[in-house]
């Protein structure tokens, strides 16, 4: 994969645009416009903090399903699920949904209450990776929507979002589902946004005919979004993404900052 420079992506967004008015560039969130993942982050936070019983049944269900061991409460079973992923033992996609509906038992004005507090502590803002940020900035700049589709959950990412300066109607993340009386539930609104389905949300914000000039991501699940742009470009990219290059004919890796 060639290695371009910021100014040379940001040309190439503008020139892209000259030619097609009206289009958008997209970023995954973890490892692409920071380093880490906020979804992981949250997760520990929660399990510090304490797993309520509404999401008792469903962790039961999860780590049976995997033949991990579902005695205990619910965040024993929550800490079970998350060594058996951090061991490469339990499904990614899966795992990002227990992240999300895991505060099951919340109300959302807690949950973001909350992850306003994560965001603040993990020191996000010092995570930010430069050249990632330098598009961003230059996108809002012209006029370029900057859309964030992230698999994290929903409530860390939009907290995500306002520290990059990315609009809360343009972040799409992996999103809770709540009750009658905006309680979070044990589920989630499928598919959420990790391989294909980032594609599908971002479809959904941009229409068919929309034009995606670039794309940004930086591991293998990030494929199917950066196939869907003019310009794909790895952002740090990790071992899993440069095995899967060949399938992004056009890929570039974004030089750090």
């Amino acid at each position: 994969m060639r290695t371009v420079s910021v100014n040379e992506i940001v040309l190439a967004i503008d020139e892209a645009r000259a030619r097609e008015p009206g289009g958008a560039i997209a970023f995954d969130g973890d490892g692409t416009l920071w380093s880490g993942d906020v979804g992981e982050d949250f997760f520990e936070a929660l399990l510090a903090r304490g797993v309520r019983d509404a999401a008792r049944d469903a962790l039961v269900r999860e780590a049976a399903e995997e033949g991990i061991d579902a005695s205990g409460d619910p965040r024993a079973i929550a800490r079970r699920i998350h060594a058996a992923y951090l061991a490469g033992s339990f499904p990614e996609e899966r795992v990002c949904e227990i992240m999300t509906w895991a505060a099951a038992g919340w109300s959302r004005a807690e949950l973001d209450r909350f992850c306003e507090g994560v965001v603040v502590s993990i020191g996000l803002r010092d995570r930010l990776h430069g050249e990632a940020i330098h598009v961003v900035e230059h996108a809002r700049r012209v006029g370029i929507d900057v859309l964030l589709v992230s698999a994290s959950p929903r409530a860390i990412v939009e907290q995500a979002a306002r520290v990059v300066g990315i609009d809360l109607a343009n972040a799409m993340a992996a999103r809770e589902a709540y009750d009658a009386v905006g309680i979070v539930q044990s589920s989630v609104e499928r598919p959420i946004p990790y391989g294909p389905g980032k594609v599908t949300h971002l479809r959904a914000r941009l229409g068919a005919e929309r034009v995606l000039y670039a794309a940004f991501g930086d591991n293998a699940f990030d494929v199917a979004m950066l196939r869907e742009a003019r310009h794909p470009v790895a952002v740090r990219p990790k071992a899993r993404l440069v095995e899967r290059a060949a399938e992004v004919p056009e890929l570039v890796v974004l030089e750090r900052a």
